[in-house]
C-alpha cells in the first residue's frame, strides 16, 4: 500500500476512535437533531503529522442549522492548560446567539491559532492545536493556520426552514438547480468633451477677488458651485450671501470641502440574519392587516387582585395575560396557529397541535424571540416565570438554539412606551401571524343612563391589537374570527383561569 493511503488510513481510523464534541444545547431542525448532542469528531477535528509531532486541529464548529462563520470570543484555556470532557474551550458568536464551545476530548492545548475577536471565521477554519496529555507544547510555537490546512471560504447560508438550497452546478439545468452568476460586460463610457477650446488653469479659476474669497472661506462656501452674477460671471458678494448647499442646510463657518457627516458602523451577523429574515418575510409573505380596540379594564383589576394575594411569589405582567389570551384563541382558530412549509418537492400547510408563543424581546444586539412552548398547558404564573427568564437571558446573549428557534405563533408588544398607540409587526416566517400590541389608553365610553333619561360618560382602559397575517394560510375571514376570538378573551380575562 502506498505510504499516503496508509499515512490517510492511520490518521481516520485514529480520528474515529478519538470521540466528539458536544454542543450545547439542541439544534431545532428535526433533520438535525441527531447531531443535537454529539457532532462527530470528523467534522471538527482533523489529524497532521507533517513536521510537528502528532497533534489535532479543532476547528471552527457549527453551533447553529444556519451558521456558516463565527466570532471568536474569550478564550478559556490558553497554550499549556489540559483540557476534560465538558470544559469550554471559547465562546463562539453565532449568527443568532453567544455560545460556549464545550469540548469533549482529553489533552493539552498547544496553540491558539484564532485571536480573540477575530470576526467571520468560516466553520471549519482552524482555530486551535491540541496534544496529548504530557506532550512538548514548545514545539508549537511556530505552528501556522497554514500548517493546519489553510483556512475555509465560508459557505453561502443555506435558507431557514426544511428545504435547503440546492448543491447542484447551474449548468446542470435541473429546475431545481441555483441560478447562474451572470457576469456583466464592463459599459462603454461616454466622453465629456464639450469640444470647446482647451483652457489653462487660471482660465478654469471663478472670475472672484480677493475680498470674496476671504468672505467664503469665513463662511465655509465652496466657490467651484457657485455661478457668479455680475458682470462676465464675476462671483459677488451678494452671490456669496445667497449661497444654500443643495441638500437646503446653511453653509457653516469653517466648513471644510469633503468632511465626513456621517458615522459607518459595521453590521453584526445578528444583524445581517435580521435583515435577510426580515426582506425575506415582507417578498415572499402577502401581509394583510386586522385591528381592534379591546378592554383591559377587567384585566388590569384581575391582574392588580392576583399580584396583592400573591405574598411576593409573583408579579404578573400584562403581557404575561395577553400571552395566554394569543394561546387561547389559536386554539379556537388553528388556521392562525398554522405555518406553510416546502418539503420534498411538496407544499403543505401544517396546522400545530400545540401553541408554541414566540415573545419579541429588543436586545442590545437586536431582536430576538425565544418560546414560551405548549402555553395552553401552562398556568399564569408559569408563564409570568418563564417569560422573564427568557428574557433576561436574551438580552445577556445565552439563549440555546432550541429556545428561539421554531415557535407557531408570535406576540410583539411595545405597550411599555406610552407614545405608541398601535403599530404593525412583520410576520416570522414560516409562522403564518403575529400580533402587535400598542400602549393602554383612556377611552371614554357611554355608561349608565341617568336619571334625566342622558347616558353617563366612564373612562374605560384600551389597547388597540393589530393582527398581521400570511393570506397564503389564513383567508381574510379566518383572520377577522382569530381577532374576535383574541377580543372575546382579553375582555373576560377570568376565562384564562379555567
Amino acid at each position: 500500500m502506498p505510504a499516503t493511503a496508509t499515512l490517510l488510513s492511520r490518521t481516520g481510523g485514529q480520528l474515529s476512535s478519538r470521540g466528539s464534541i458536544a454542543l450545547r444545547g439542541s439544534l431545532a431542525s428535526p433533520r438535525c437533531s441527531r447531531f443535537a448532542i454529539r457532532t462527530p469528531a470528523l467534522s471538527a477535528l482533523a489529524r497532521y503529522y507533517a513536521s510537528f509531532p502528532p497533534h489535532t486541529v479543532i476547528s471552527m464548529p457549527a453551533l447553529s442549522p444556519t451558521m456558516t462563520s463565527g466570532n471568536i470570543g474569550t478564550w478559556q484555556k490558553k497554550p499549556g492548560d489540559s483540557i476534560a470532557p465538558g470544559d469550554v474551550l471559547v465562546e463562539i458568536e453565532t449568527d443568532k446567539a453567544q455560545m460556549d464551545f464545550e469540548f469533549q476530548e482529553e489533552g493539552t492545548i498547544a496553540k491558539l491559532l484564532k485571536e480573540s475577536g477575530e470576526k467571520d471565521v468560516a466553520v471549519g477554519s482552524p482555530i486551535a492545536v491540541m496534544v496529548e496529555e504530557g506532550e512538548d507544547v514548545s514545539a508549537f510555537e511556530s505552528f501556522s493556520i497554514d500548517d493546519a490546512g489553510g483556512d475555509k471560504a465560508p459557505a453561502k447560508a443555506s435558507k431557514e426552514g426544511e428545504a435547503s438550497e440546492s448543491s447542484e452546478p447551474p449548468e446542470s439545468g435541473s429546475g431545481t438547480a441555483p441560478p447562474a452568476k451572470e457576469e456583466s460586460a464592463p459599459e462603454a463610457i461616454e466622453s465629456e468633451s464639450t469640444g470647446e477650446r482647451l483652457e489653462t488653469s487660471l482660465d478654469r479659476q471663478p472670475a472672484v477677488s480677493p475680498a470674496i474669497k476671504k468672505l467664503a472661506l469665513e463662511k465655509g462656501v465652496p466657490l467651484a458651485s457657485i455661478k457668479g452674477s455680475g458682470p462676465q460671471g464675476k462671483i459677488t458678494k451678494q452671490d456669496i450671501e445667497k449661497y444654500k448647499p443643495a441638500g437646503g442646510a446653511p453653509a457653516t463657518a469653517g466648513a471644510t470641502s469633503g468632511a465626513p457627516t456621517y458615522e459607518d458602523t459595521e453590521a453584526t451577523s445578528m444583524r445581517k440574519v435580521i435583515a435577510s429574515r426580515l426582506t425575506e418575510s415582507m417578498q415572499q409573505n402577502p401581509h394583510y392587516f386586522v385591528a381592534s380596540s379591546i378592554s383591559v379594564s377587567k384585566l388590569l383589576k384581575l391582574r392588580q387582585a392576583l399580584n396583592a394575594s400573591a405574598d411576593g411569589q409573583y408579579k404578573l405582567s400584562v403581557n404575561d395575560f395577553l400571552v395566554k389570551a394569543v394561546a387561547a384563541a389559536a386554539r379556537k382558530v388553528p388556521a392562525a396557529n398554522s405555518s406553510w412549509r416546502e418539503d420534498g418537492g411538496k407544499v403543505v400547510i401544517r396546522k400545530h397541535n400545540v401553541v408554541d408563543v414566540s415573545v419579541a424581546v429588543a436586545t442590545p444586539i437586536g431582536l430576538m424571540t425565544p418560546i414560551v412552548k405548549n402555553v395552553g398547558s401552562l398556568g399564569l404564573q408559569a408563564v409570568s416565570a418563564q417569560v422573564k427568564d427568557l428574557g433576561k437571558r436574551a438580552r445577556d446573549g445565552k439563549l440555546k438554539p432550541e429556545e428561539y428557534q421554531g415557535g407557531t405563533i408570535t406576540i410583539s408588544n411595545m405597550g411599555m412606551n406610552p407614545a405608541i398607540d398601535r403599530f404593525t409587526a412583520v410576520i416570522n416566517p414560516p409562522q403564518a401571524c403575529i400580533v402587535a400590541i400598542g400602549t393602554t389608553q383612556k377611552v371614554a365610553v357611554p355608561g349608565e343612563v341617568t336619571e334625566d333619561g342622558t347616558p353617563s360618560v366612564e373612562w374605560d382602559d384600551q389597547i388597540v391589537i393589530t393582527g398581521s397575517f400570511d393570506h397564503k394560510v389564513v383567508d381574510g375571514a379566518v383572520g377577522g374570527d382569530f381577532m374576535r376570538e383574541l377580543k372575546k378573551v382579553i375582555e373576560n380575562p377570568l376565562d384564562l383561569l379555567l
